[in-house]
């Protein structure tokens, strides 16, 4: 009873949230000419094309981004076993990022495009965290997986900045993208990522069961016979997958990963059967929230949306890693 209703609530939140972000911008469009356009698009209609043409776009990005960073975080979390597992942290979106900033500064391609290489970028560089944190008499650790990935993480910014200074015309063309925003989008590559996206929620979904018994502990896992190599990898496959499709299209986006499932575990409940399809509609929830504050709070300027998700987020983990390691 409890997960249906706040499965309703998410839903209906999500969808005020959408019909109050189509309604914004330079030109204001009441909810209900947003609710018609979409019902009953009208070609000769001014605010009709404003929404479908030019801010639905928009629109549909957030909520893959947000759903898709938000199960991400489940998922990293359930793999270490630590609440602080997100993908901005941990590495994986400055994985992306470097991936995407390398392969344009070269002008390789891939059949698949920006997404498949953000993926393989965030995915190559969560296994150096995991290869780095397992060193030594004590191995792997919560502690050691953070502070790696911390360090990682600034290390692989440096590179990406390194390579953008060298060449210009890269920076160009990747600066708003930098920053973790939603504008200058392209259906292309959206459509592309909801297709890589669409197969890490569905392996997150497939791996829910295996990963409530992970969480009882690697012996009580092995003794009930979970394959604990196959899980993990088939949890980091998902996790590269989700977040090389937000990287795609959106940048480097931080911090969703890691309010999100938090808000589920605290909420609703610590089932990951529940709480990977919560964290997706509570992910494009809270992204879009920030791309809304991000538009209006310095009208007629706009903050990127990962500077927005940065100010609430940064606080948010240093309350938690205070209490967590005190």
């Amino acid at each position: 009873m409890k997960t249906s209703l706040a499965s309703l609530m998410f839903i209906l939140l999500l969808c005020a949230g959408a019909i109050v972000h189509l309604g914004l911008g330079a030109r204001y469009i009441a909810p209900h000419t947003v609710v018609q356009a979409l019902i009953d698009f009208n070609p000769r209609d001014f605010d009709h094309n404003v929404i479908v043409n030019l801010r639905l776009l928009r629109l549909v990005a957030a909520v893959i981004v947000g759903a898709a960073l938000g199960v991400a975080g489940v998922l990293l979390q359930a793999i270490i076993r630590n609440p602080l597992g997100e993908p901005h942290i941990l590495g994986l979106n400055a994985g992306a990022a470097l991936a995407v900033v390398l392969t344009s500064a070269l002008g390789l391609t891939l059949p698949f495009g920006r997404p498949l290489i953000a993926a393989v970028g965030a995915g190559t560089l969560f296994l150096l965290v995991l290869m780095l944190s397992s060193a030594g008499r004590v191995g792997l650790t919560p502690m050691k997986v953070t502070l790696c990935g911390v360090a990682l993480s600034a290390f692989t910014a440096s590179i990406t900045a390194a390579i953008l200074i060298l060449d210009e015309q890269t920076f160009q063309a990747l600066r708003t993208w930098l920053a973790g925003d939603l504008a200058g989008l392209s259906w292309a590559t959206t459509q592309t990522a909801a297709w890589v996206a669409a197969a890490g929620w569905a392996l997150s979904v497939w791996l829910a069961p295996s990963l409530n018994t992970l969480a009882l502990g690697d012996k009580m896992a092995q003794g009930l016979g979970l394959s604990l190599l196959r899980t993990r990898f088939l949890a980091l496959l998902a996790t590269a997958l989700l977040c090389g499709a937000a990287v795609a299209i959106a940048g480097p986006i931080g911090f969703i990963g890691l309010v999100v499932p938090q808000l589920i575990r605290r909420l609703v409940s610590v089932d990951l059967r529940v709480m990977v399809p919560l964290s997706a509609c509570c992910g494009a929830l809270v992204l879009l929230l920030a791309d809304i504050a991000a538009r209006v709070l310095f009208t007629p300027h706009e903050l990127a949306t990962g500077v927005m998700t940065a100010l609430v987020g940064a606080p948010v983990f240093i309350l938690m890693a205070t209490r967590l390691f005190k």
